[in-house]
């Protein structure tokens, strides 16, 4: 079957591997730029797991299958089954008409004179039927039928050869106990609603774990080019030492190992700088599939943005509250239970009788004819009258009042229905504590692991210093430059293992940092913002938009009618909000839940800079307390401000979003020129080519639409 296909995936390139390390140029690539990529080229949600737990060939059309789609909610929305527009039908007007011929040759059991010979009944009938019918919110049944029946037989005694019966009715069918008030008729839509943002609630955690797995794998992918700068060093150091090895290998059998340490350090460097590029070309793929481009396009991926190093702090209360409210895991259970207390009221509902009181009216006439343009005078039985004219005179009417009860004695199948959902809605209670407290204990986790990963950026680069200055004292003194005669070479070539060590810990550190902050975001529920990453619902049809317009012209036209009785109270308001930040305007004094502090580098008497270690008490100290003035005589502007805020005052909201390079810190431990990673340490391209750079830094807010008319590519 020939289906169309990707561009990047038509024009895949070869993969430049350590056998063929030839690209034409590098990426720069922001943060920002890359999540603005993913999102635009993600009309499937990727996620990690479906490329790093491949077990066999099956996992890539079972993963694929089960992911998350921006057409999921539009999808669950419209389902004609379940959907909210095929439970809003239930109360639209069914229309429903039939029309039949007949003919009747059939004898009868009757004599026709005294030989016996029987009467043959011969009889042509046509019936024309038309109905409508509406049912109310309050669940009231309205339906108004018209039926037609035209009738010519051979029997006797008739007056007229044929005639036309024409009849009208009306019938009302209230239910008093099961079904009855709008609670009950309106639970289809409300359910269906639900239905629908649940779905809004899983496309949400499907996008964010995505936003996740950009940053981490971002900050990998920075970690990786590091390494790769370390790897070289290292291996640069460890050639020196072998050229010096190898000049004093003339000196005997001691000198002979020497030279053989110094080469297999050299070959051990080797191989890990092999290992970091190689590192580095997965990590390069790895962001390359979550963007949603070629896996190779003969540009490497290289991050613009520095990771900061910058001291974050969030403050524990409002963290821990924004993550119970605006986890959409949570919101979504919160969900489900809602849709078990409806099903807990409706199941209860099916306890009662249905008791429902019926009342019909009808008009009948009959006449020679149907109908005529024109009101003749004439009544049935003389030719030329219509059953219409014959109705409408009113001189034939007829009603029926009545009530109908059905139930089952006992409610066996009720009853069990009712504890049936008295359990789910237990069972599905218990989860969200369970879940609450599980959001609670990652929280704690998240916050634990950023102050650790800030401490340990500290205490790593603090063993660098301390590495790099044995390197560089061990190598002058084994190049002959003064100081003890004992240094050997073992000494040189482990100070330059821990020199690589700590260099490789201390970027590793500085990354995991990083993705910590990013984490907490991820569990607070802000990571969309944090990365300036805003959720909108696609556009609707045009038709929606006529409809809308005119509902709106009909209620400014009409009389408000209060049907505060049979209205139900309100269940959804829409989409989740994103961002809860509440600033009063004119207020000075509000702030968000987090604060940064920029290190400063300082000197100590016996040892390297280090970074500052954060305050005993998380803060500056306090200042004394000034003496209270002596209160005086309150006046009406005093005893109107302690009666609290005005009311009336307007209220901003406005949204938390992350400025670009916010979190951007000014110490840099150490300085490395990028431009000499290209060729992945010294093996530069001979083939490059001027490539336009694509760059997609959007001015505004990144929208994931919802619908199938977002603008995907």
């Amino acid at each position: 079957m020939e289906t169309s296909r990707l561009a990047d995936v038509a024009h895949a390139r070869a993969p430049i591997t350590l056998s063929n390390p030839d690209f034409d140029d590098f990426w720069d690539i922001a943060l920002e730029e890359s999540v603005s990529i993913a999102l635009q080229n993600s009309k499937v949600i990727r996620n990690l797991g479906s490329v790093t737990q491949f077990g066999f060939a099956d996992a890539l059309v079972g993963r694929t299958a089960s992911a998350a789609t921006v057409y999921d909610a539009a999808i669950v929305e419209s389902d004609p089954q379940s959907g909210i527009e095929a439970a809003l039908s239930n109360f639209d007007v069914q229309y429903n008409a039939s029309a039949t011929i007949q003919n009747t040759d059939r004898p009868q059991n009757v004599n026709t004179n005294a030989f016996g010979v029987p009467f043959v009944l011969r009889q042509n009938q046509m019936q024309f039927d038309m109905g409508l019918r509406k049912r109310t919110a309050v669940g009231t049944q309205f339906e108004i039928r018209s039926q037609s029946g035209y009738d010519r037989n051979n029997r006797t005694f008739r007056p007229l050869p044929s005639d036309w019966l024409q009849t009208l009715e009306v019938e009302v069918n209230q239910p008093l106990l099961q079904g009855r008030g709008a609670q009950i008729n309106r639970m289809p839509v409300v359910l269906a609603r639900i239905n629908a943002d649940v779905s809004l609630a899983t496309f949400e955690s499907s996008v964010r774990n995505l936003i996740l797995d950009i940053e981490n794998s971002y900050w990998d992918l920075h970690l990786a080019y590091r390494n790769l700068e370390t790897a070289k060093v290292a291996q640069a150091s460890g050639l020196a030492t072998w050229r010096i090895a190898l000049a004093k290998k003339l000196g005997g059998a001691q000198a002979k190992r020497f030279e053989a340490q110094a080469r297999a350090q050299f070959y051990e460097f080797r191989a890990q700088l092999q290992v970091a590029r190689t590192t580095l070309q997965d990590t390069e793929n790895r962001l390359r599939f979550l963007m949603g481009i070629a896996a190779t396009d003969m540009r490497i991926l290289r991050p613009k943005d520095e990771p900061t190093s910058a001291s974050v702090k969030f403050d524990w209360a409002a963290v821990h509250t924004e993550a119970l409210v605006r986890s959409p895991e949570l919101r979504q259970q919160k969900w489900v239970i809602k849709r078990r207390e409806l099903e807990q009221i409706l199941a209860r509902n099916q306890l009662l009788p249905q008791l429902n009181a019926v009342a019909l009216y009808r008009w009948l006439g009959l006449g020679d004819d149907l109908a005529r343009s024109n009101r003749r005078g004439i009544d049935f039985p003389q030719p030329g009258s219509t059953a219409w004219g014959n109705l409408t005179g009113g001189d034939f009417q007829e009603f029926r009042v009545g009530l109908e009860l059905v139930g089952a004695i006992g409610s066996r199948r009720q009853l069990s229905g009712v504890r049936n959902a008295q359990l789910q809605l237990a069972r599905d209670r218990s989860r969200l504590e369970d879940m609450e407290l599980n959001v609670s204990n990652n929280l704690t986790v998240s916050v634990r692991n950023l102050d650790t990963r800030y401490h340990l950026i500290q205490s790593y680069y603090n063993q660098w210093v301390a590495a790099n200055e044995e390197v560089k004292t061990l190598s002058v003194l084994q190049a002959g430059g003064g100081g003890p005669q004992n240094i050997t070479t073992d000494d040189v070539l482990e100070a330059q293992r821990r020199l690589f060590l700590a260099q490789s810990n201390y970027y590793q550190a500085l990354c995991d940092y990083n993705k910590a902050i990013a984490g907490v975001h991820f569990t607070k529920g802000s990571l969309l913002e944090h990365n300036n990453v805003h959720l909108a619902e696609g556009a609707w049809p045009k038709k929606a938009y006529w409809d809308a317009l005119g509902k709106a012209r009909e209620r400014d036209s009409s009389y408000y009618l209060n049907y505060g009785w049979s209205r139900p109270s309100v269940i959804s308001q829409g989409e989740g909000p994103q961002a809860n930040t509440v600033i009063v305007e004119g207020d000075s004094t509000a702030a968000g839940p987090e604060s940064i502090e920029a290190p400063q580098p300082k000197k100590l008497d016996s040892g390297p800079a280090v970074l500052p270690k954060p305050a005993a008490n998380g803060g500056a100290a306090k200042k004394p307390k000034k003496q209270a003035p002596t209160p005086k005589k309150k006046g009406p502007e005093a005893r109107k401000a302690e009666k609290g805020p005005d009311l009336n005052r307007p209220i901003k909201r406005v949204g938390y979003q992350r400025p670009v390079n916010s979190f951007r810190s000014e110490v840099k431990p150490a300085s490395f020129d990028w431009e000499s990673l290209g060729g992945f340490g010294g093996l530069k391209s001979d083939s490059r080519k001027a490539r336009p750079k694509v760059k997609v830094t959007p001015k505004k807010p990144v929208e994931v639409g919802t619908g199938t008319s977002n603008p995907l590519r």
